[in-house]
């Protein structure tokens, strides 16, 4: 098991040592998205949802899920986040009479372990939080896929995933 970072010479999970790492500028990009049906999509952008701002609490909520990762990831460690960033875009599926929310979550930081779990993190977050406000209009929204968009800093070096 000494191949694998987070287990001791017992087998047992450990947090691992990255106290002789050299900080360093990260970032990590994440993405996620959030399918649903016509009705859902109007009542986000028409703002008529009765909990409020669909996406404003979505992005709030975000935000709020990057600073909390270690709390929910056992492995993480805790890290000073410089900056969270959430956008929105929306792609129409007309083969599916769908409408599709695209999340993509940049986290930023100066330090000795990346932030890919924290962008990882507020995407999902937020999409979860998309559902949350528009499960009473549908449950039949999906969420996913979510996924790692591209990587800097650290000793592995830089990631930019070839498709979306």
């Amino acid at each position: 098991m000494a191949d694998f970072s987070h287990f001791n010479e017992h087998g047992r999970a450990k947090m691992v040592d990255i106290s002789d790492k050299h900080e360093s500028e990260r970032k990590a990009i994440a993405r996620s998205s959030v399918n649903m049906n016509k009705l859902v999509y109007e009542n986000i952008v028409e703002q008529k949802n009765k909990k409020g701002d669909v996406l404003g609490v979505a992005q709030i909520a975000g935000i709020m899920g990057a600073k909390q990762t270690s709390s929910i990831i056992p492995m993480c460690h805790p890290i000073p986040i410089s900056s969270v960033d959430l956008s929105f875009t929306w792609v129409e599926l007309e083969a599916y009479d769908m409408y599709q929310l695209v999340i993509e979550a940049e986290v930023k930081t100066v330090g000795s372990t990346g932030v890919e779990m924290e962008a990882l993190t507020a995407a999902a977050t937020a999409a979860l939080t998309v559902y949350d406000m528009c499960k009473a209009i549908d449950k039949g929204m999906t969420i996913g896929p979510t996924f790692l968009q591209e990587k800097s800093g650290g000793k592995n070096g830089d990631y930019h995933r070839e498709t979306n």
